[in-house]
């Protein structure tokens, strides 16, 4: 059976491309209008979850993870940028990595994680 390999995209619709595309690029780094983003190598996890989920926000269908080297670089680096990054140790108990919460400027929920073997920028 043929597999897919990864993502080879993340498409959604938004109210501001251009502020939500230069909000991305400046606070993570993610090129939203040039060249494909070429990523490290690394697990990608992609799980549906129950409509009753508490998760992630109950109003949203979808939360974007994105992986990090220091999710504690990046948060600081969020904050100091007037960004709410919430971490939570609950988040981080069951083994899988060290996980980190916030929202884009129009409600998106992000989650940013950094895997338990990850390498510390």
């Amino acid at each position: 059976m043929q597999k897919v390999t990864g993502i080879g995209g993340f498409f959604f619709r938004c109210k501001d491309t251009d502020a939500l595309s230069a909000w991305y690029s400046e606070h993570l780094g993610i090129d939203t209008g040039g060249e494909p983003w070429q990523q490290a190598a690394g697990p990608t996890v992609f799980a549906p979850f129950k409509d009753d989920s508490d998760y992630f926000a109950a109003d949203k269908k979808w939360m974007l993870n994105l992986r990090v080297s220091d999710r504690d670089g990046m948060a600081q680096q969020l904050r100091a940028a007037g960004i709410e990054v919430e971490i939570n140790p609950e988040w981080d108990a069951g083994g899988y990595g060290l996980f980190a919460r916030l929202h884009d400027p129009e409600g998106n929920p992000i989650e940013l994680w950094q895997p338990p073997n990850e390498p510390t920028a």
